[in-house]
């Protein structure tokens, strides 16, 4: 079977064609068009095709990672949303919590909401926790507050009534009569997106799933029309943001869930090369065009975390909108190599303001005047002007000398080798400090794991990074320069669930879990069925856990449900405890513990792995000598360049030095050394640090 998958990014739109009967794999990437993204799937695929001979029938599998959502809640830009909520509860979305991501900043901003005040629409109903009638809505209410809402032009409508978490039954009312006045609407229930307590967070969640849906919706459609209009039938898989492939059917119904979609499928890469090298844990660094992602894998396994924030500030717990989404733990910052750099109070900044693709570096020479991080990269040596992509661009050497000195040498009396090396320098700050926002700040030692380094410029910039934290070893993994793309054919179909149910875990508790167990089996049960009919599915139960009286919750794997009940309870006050001493260093097994929110995990193995490309290794793998500068003040040197293509096992090169491919470039420094492993990836033991 052939498979194809692709990743959408800000610059380039990457590809990976697997055919598992030639035993053939190929990597491509094309300049990615934002106005308009299907239209280089479209082209990279026929190009991709082309250049292998396969015909567009052949295809058996299409896998993809997006950043539709991601870009159109960061930039604002998603469509009209109005917000149903109960009568007396229209500010939470904006009053969000007490709490200050920033205790002594006296200019502090809140996270800046999706939606305005004049947005939100109250609607006369009650569901009470306990003791209490419920309140009903009155249909000739809703009726006239949906009608209204479709007046004024609104295209979805996200609906988070009070309680719902617990008894969705006015939620699915208000869908209901929507449905049956046939509006033009797409309506999106807290109860559907997200059955958990904490109103703000459920409120935010379901806005977002709003606010993108029919964005999502159309963009889905048009890249399946445009796929099919060019002879390909097959099945499309989209990447969710906890790591598993669903449909288009159901990534356009829940489409919050695929906000960290392309990220999600970098780290999935990261996995399936450490099980290969046998490293456990391992940092993961992936730099493209407009952004760069860092993530984490400890034992073996990313960390799934049951919400997250997007659109943080400075990486700050608090900052951003919170999701009650499982995603895989990231974190994003606007540094990539189109990140433009300026000066700036005598000093240089980098980004987060971004070329793209259009116009992109001054360097492509599609009309850019601003320098990049690339510029600055080519302007060091460090970038091949001629094969670039794999020949298939020519970069603009004296462009982007020229864009340096006129807005960074000059403005700072510097010269023009001192002003890129300054931005390069700059720009691996940055990256810098958010790996050890991943790392130190969240429990790792850097010097107890390994890097793995992918992206069109990850490579680039990877050797410096891991000098920097001290981590010892740096993993470059073969296709790295289109390393997401590389990730979904790793990826299998999954989907999770989660409730919220607060259970004491004393005696009787048993009956409410497994039925919650049974209920939530059985729904992704039934969204498995429609992914993919396979054998030997695997499952998975979890639950956040507390201390009676806690505020907040950790994660716990629940044991089996089927054990009696004495026994149950036993291993899951274990397991508690357990978590809780590795997360604060001590646990109270005098205290009663309760669970708040349950998951259940369903995916499909597909058993497929990474498959090594088919490329010609013959030749001497020093291709010839390069003129680069490497530290502030020391003159260029020459250093010799090599073809990753023709290096073999066990015939180490030394740094300085520069490894071409088609879809990356790498750089080492001084004191560090390269060797490709058994398995194509290369391993570089990093010099230590100057």
């Amino acid at each position: 079977m052939i498979r194809l998958s692709f990743d959408i990014g800000g610059t380039f739109t990457d590809f990976v064609l697997e055919d598992q009967t030639r035993g053939v794999t190929r990597y491509w990437k094309t300049l990615s068009t934002p106005s308009a993204p299907e239209r280089a799937v479209v082209q990279g695929v026929k190009d991709l095709l082309a250049a292998e001979g396969v015909a567009a029938a052949g295809v058996g599998m299409l896998l993809h990672a997006t950043t539709v959502a991601t870009n159109a809640i960061l930039e604002r830009k998603g469509s009209r949303t109005a917000l149903i909520t109960t009568q007396g509860f229209r500010d939470v979305l904006l009053l969000g919590r007490q709490k200050r991501y920033s205790t002594y900043n006296m200019h502090l901003a809140k996270p800046e909401p999706l939606i305005r005040r004049r947005d939100i629409f109250e609607l006369p109903e009650r569901t009470f926790l306990r003791d209490k009638s419920n309140v009903a809505p009155d249909a000739a209410e809703v009726d006239a507050l949906l009608a209204g809402i479709v007046e004024q032009g609104y295209e979805a409508v996200a609906v988070c009534l009070l309680h719902s978490y617990v008894n969705p039954a006015h939620e699915q009312f208000v869908q209901e009569r929507a449905t049956a006045l046939g509006l033009a609407i797409d309506v999106s229930l807290s109860s559907v997106v997200s059955p958990r307590f904490r109103e703000y967070e459920r409120t935010s969640t379901v806005v977002a799933n709003a606010y993108v849906k029919p964005i999502v919706s159309r963009y889905v459609n048009r890249l399946d029309h445009a796929l099919k209009a060019e002879g390909i039938a097959a099945d499309l898989y989209v990447m969710q943001s906890n790591g598993g492939l669903v449909s288009p059917e159901l990534a356009t119904g829940m489409p919050v869930r695929i906000v960290e979609s392309g990220p999600a499928a970098g780290v999935l890469m990261c996995r399936a090369i450490g099980r290969e090298e046998g490293i456990a844990d391992l940092l993961t660094f992936d730099m493209g065009g407009t952004t760069a992602k860092l993530g984490a894998i400890d034992a073996g396994e990313p960390a799934i975390l049951p919400t997250f924030e997007v659109d943080q500030v400075q990486y700050t717990k608090g900052s951003g909108l919170p999701l009650n989404i499982s995603a895989i733990e990231l974190l994003e910052i606007g540094a990539g190599g189109g990140s433009i750099a300026q000066a700036e109070l005598g000093a240089i900044r980098i980004g987060p303001e971004s070329a793209g693709s259009e116009p992109g570096p001054v360097c492509y020479g599609r009309g850019g005047t601003r320098p990049t991080v690339t510029d600055a990269n080519l302007v060091l040596g460090y970038l091949n002007p001629g094969a670039f992509n794999g020949g298939n661009m020519q970069l603009d050497l004296e462009g982007a000398r020229r864009a340096v000195d006129i807005h960074i040498a000059r403005p700072l009396g510097i010269s023009i080798e001192e002003a890129a090396l300054g931005i390069h320098l700059m720009a691996t700050a940055n990256m810098e400090r958010a790996l050890r926002v991943m790392s130190v700040e969240r429990g790792r030692d850097p010097a107890q794991y390994a890097l793995v380094g992918f992206g069109g410029a990850g490579p680039v910039h990877a050797a410096r990074l891991a000098r920097n934290l001290h981590i010892p070893t740096l993993v470059l993994p073969r296709g790295a320069g289109v390393g997401s793309a590389v990730g979904l054919l790793a990826a299998d179909p999954k989907v999770d669930y989660t409730v919220t149910q607060v259970t004491p875990l004393v005696v009787g508790a048993m009956a409410g879990v497994r039925r919650l167990h049974a209920e939530l089996q059985a729904r992704a049960g039934a969204d498995l069925d429609r992914l993919a009919r396979a054998e030997g599915r695997e499952e998975r139960f979890t639950a956040t856990a507390r201390y009676a009286g806690q505020g907040y919750e950790i994660n716990v794997d629940v044991p089996d449900v089927t054990l009696p009940e004495d026994d149950f309870l036993q291993a899951f006050a274990q397991a508690f405890g357990e978590a809780y001493r590795k997360a604060y260093g001590y646990h109270d097994a005098t205290r009663e513990v309760e669970a708040v929110d349950w998951t259940f995990h369903g995916s499909i193995p597909l058993g497929a792995g990474l498959a090594s490309p088919s490329r010609p290794s013959d030749g001497e793998p020093r291709i010839g000598t390069r003129r680069a500068w490497f530290s502030p003040g020391a003159p260029g040197e020459d250093v010799a360049i090599y073809d990753r293509y023709r290096m073999k096992p066990g015939e180490p090169v030394q740094g300085p030095c520069v490894i071409e491919e088609a879809e990356t470039t790498i750089l080492l420094l001084h004191g560090d050394t390269a060797e490709l492993s058994g398995h194509g990836n290369l391993i570089v033991r990093i010099g230590a640090p100057a």
